[in-house]
C-alpha cells in the first residue's frame, strides 16, 4: 500500500463491501483514515428504505445509493454534495438500477458499476453479462466523450490480464477470466479508457483486490484476483499521481472478500481537473 496523499489531489476509491451493514465499521474506519473525496461501493445488499445513511452522514459525508434486498446495490459516498445523480442503463433494456449509479463529484463525472458475475459460461447469465458490457460501451458513447474527464469504477467481475489472477491456466474458463468476458471489457476500454492502476504498476503481478473466503490463508498464499477497477479517460488518467490496493480492510475482522482500490488525481484547488 502507498496512499500518502499530496496537496491538491482528488482521492477516489472503490470497494465491493459484500453487505454494507455488515461492513459499516470497516467503511467508516477507512473513511476516517483516508479521507477520500469519493468512495464507490458495490454489493451493498440493502434496500433503499433500510440504507444506513446516518453513520456516513455523521462522519461528514454525503451519500447517494440504489439498492435492493439481499444482493447487488451501489452507492457513492462523497465529501462534496454529488451533482447530476442518475441510476441504471437507459437504452430501453433492463435498467438494472442497483448495478449502476453515476454522479458528478467536485466536477468529475463518476460512473460506479457492479457488473453481473455470469455464474457459468454455458448459462444465460453469462450471455447477459456479455451483453451488459456491450450496453456499457453504448452508454458511454451516448453520454460522454473520451476527450473529457470521466472515471468508471467498480467491481467489473473481469480480470483483464494473466497477471490479474493467481492461476491463469486453471482459471481460463472461469466467467471472470473467460476470453469472451475479457474481450467484452476490452471493447469498452477501447472507447477511450485507461486502467489507472496499471498506469502506475505496469506488469506487476500478485496485485489483487479480491480473495475468496473459501481459499485458506488467501492473502498469504496469493490466491487472489484483480476484478475491481478504476478506469479513466485520457485527460483524467494523465492527472493520476498514484493508485494502490489497500489490503488492510481485507485483514480486518469480518471482512468483505474484496478490498479497497484507490487512486489520487492532481486537481486545481477549487476548480477540479
Amino acid at each position: 500500500m502507498t496512499g500518502k496523499r499530496s496537496e491538491g489531489t482528488f482521492r477516489l476509491a472503490t470497494f465491493n463491501v459484500n453487505s454494507l451493514r455488515a461492513r459499516m465499521d470497516i467503511v467508516l474506519a477507512w473513511l476516517e483514515k483516508n479521507r477520500p473525496d469519493a468512495l464507490c461501493l458495490q454489493e451493498i445488499k440493502v434496500q433503499d428504505a433500510d440504507f444506513p445513511a446516518g453513520p456516513i452522514e455523521d462522519a461528514g459525508y454525503h451519500v447517494v445509493f440504489k439498492g435492493q434486498k439481499a444482493y447487488a446495490g451501489v452507492a457513492i459516498i462523497s465529501r462534496q454534495e454529488p451533482q447530476e445523480v442518475a441510476w441504471g442503463l437507459d437504452d430501453g433494456g433492463p435498467p438494472d438500477e442497483p448495478r449502476l449509479i453515476r454522479a458528478v463529484i467536485a466536477g468529475i463525472p463518476v460512473v460506479n458499476t457492479y457488473v453481473p458475475q455470469g455464474r457459468e459460461v454455458d448459462s444465460e447469465h453469462f450471455q447477459y453479462k456479455l451483453e451488459w458490457l456491450a450496453r456499457m460501451g453504448r452508454f458511454f458513447e451516448r453520454h460522454y466523450s473520451p476527450g473529457e474527464p470521466l472515471v468508471w469504477v467498480g467491481d467489473l467481475n473481469v480480470a483483464r490480464e494473466e497477471i490479474d489472477v493467481y492461476d491463469p491456466s486453471r482459471l481460463k474458463e472461469h466467467v471472470d477470466f473467460h476470453p469472451l468476458a475479457r474481450e467484452a471489457l476490452e471493447k469498452v476500454l477501447g472507447w477511450g479508457f485507461e486502467d489507472v492502476f496499471r498506469r502506475h504498476h505496469p506488469g506487476e503481478a500478485d496485485q489483487y483486490s479480491y480473495y475468496d473466503y473459501r481459499a485458506p490463508r488467501a492473502i498469504e498464499n496469493g490466491t487472489g484476483w484483480r476484478v475491481d477497477h478504476i478506469l479513466a479517460t485520457r485527460p483524467l488518467a494523465e492527472r493520476s499521481v498514484d493508485s494502490w490496493i489497500d489490503l488492510e480492510p481485507r485483514r480486518m475482522e469480518r471482512p468483505s472478500d474484496h478490498t479497497v482500490l484507490a487512486a489520487d488525481f492532481s486537481i486545481t484547488e477549487g476548480k477540479g481537473i
